[in-house]
């Protein structure tokens, strides 16, 4: 059994540094850092965990190739890779297009783009040349790296919708598949494992992860309170098939978006997060955590990725998961 955290790029760096160090002495496989639109860098985050820490993965959790271009994604992934001794993986994938409306860039053929950009970085980290005539991409023969990457990192994709569920399959190494709620894992792996079958793969060779939001306290009201932070501001952007899962539309997160990106108003967006929203993530005592996760391993599933909000006191939320979550499944 694998377990990771993934963590917002909102903290301080040396927060990260810390809360790291913190993950592998309490024995987590790896540390995820997303990229979100202006909030700090997660490369250069990376950059500071890999100095900091020996044994535990990081990776990125994602990075989009429309706000970084797949050459700059490769040159990235080997870079840290190196800096880490072998513990760098790469997570990408199209990101949302509402965040891309904010800067004016274009969101065409997020799939096709995503599965190409997968294709000419794999290339370009296995020491090939990655010319490439895509519908997104369209490469000459002078792409190719000018240095020997340390190896041919493993590259994950994150995805909601089926099709990209697929392309898990398909061609990564890894998923990042967002399990809102949790119990959606049984919906999530036919997907990945027709795209394994499509492209003749061993399930075993690729590492899905079952990623969902966690947020752990003895004081469970606390722990409900940044739970609904959490599902306030990213709940607009959660795909159809998501949503349905709960029984929810994206219409009814329209005055929680309302509120929050357009009135900047978080405390009223809070407020209209409904009981059955909650039900996206898990809060609560270490006890709930368990409850919820046990039914994912009944699923199948070998690789638990616990996300933010994680709770009112992130490095508490770590410790309780280190002493009391991860022994119980080990």
């Amino acid at each position: 059994m694998k377990f990771s955290l993934r963590l917002n790029n909102d903290h301080p760096v040396q927060t990260y540094v810390d809360l790291a160090k913190l993950a592998e002495a309490g024995g987590f496989d790896q540390f995820w850092v997303s990229d979100d639109l202006f909030l700090r860098s997660a490369p250069v985050i990376l950059s500071a965990v890999a100095v900091a820490t020996k044994t535990i993965e990081i990776g990125t959790c994602i990075v989009n190739p429309y706000t970084l271009n797949p050459a700059e994604m490769a040159m990235m992934a080997a870079t840290l890779d190196e800096l880490s001794g072998g513990r760098f993986n790469l997570g990408l994938a199209a990101g949302a297009g509402d965040f891309m409306a904010w800067i004016g860039v274009e969101y065409k053929r997020p799939r096709t783009t995503t599965v190409e950009t997968v294709q000419v970085i794999k290339k370009l980290l296995s020491g090939e040349r990655a010319a490439f005539e895509g519908k997104a991409l369209q490469w000459t023969d002078e792409a190719y790296m000018r240095f020997k990457p340390l190896r041919r990192v493993p590259v994950y994709i994150g995805a909601m919708s089926p099709k990209m569920l697929h392309d898990i399959g398909q061609y990564a190494d890894g998923g990042l598949p967002l399990l809102f709620p949790p119990e959606h894992y049984q919906n999530v792996m036919p997907h990945i494992q027709a795209g394994a079958d499509a492209a003749g793969r061993s399930m075993d060779t690729i590492d899905v992860a079952a990623c969902i939001w966690v947020s752990i306290s003895e004081d469970r009201q606390a722990a409900e309170d940044v739970l609904r932070e959490k599902i306030a501001y990213y709940g607009h952007a959660m795909s159809p098939t998501i949503l349905t899962q709960l029984g929810l539309t994206q219409a009814d997160f329209e005055a929680i978006d309302r509120a929050v990106m357009q009135e900047n108003d978080i405390e009223k967006g809070k407020a209209l997060v409904t009981e059955q929203m909650l039900k996206i993530g898990i809060y609560g005592t270490a006890q709930d955590v368990i409850m919820r996760v046990e039914k994912l391993i009944e699923m199948g599933a070998t690789h638990i990725s616990f996300g933010p909000p994680l709770g009112p006191d992130v490095a508490d939320a770590i410790q309780t998961l280190s002493q009391d979550v991860l022994p119980y499944f080990r």
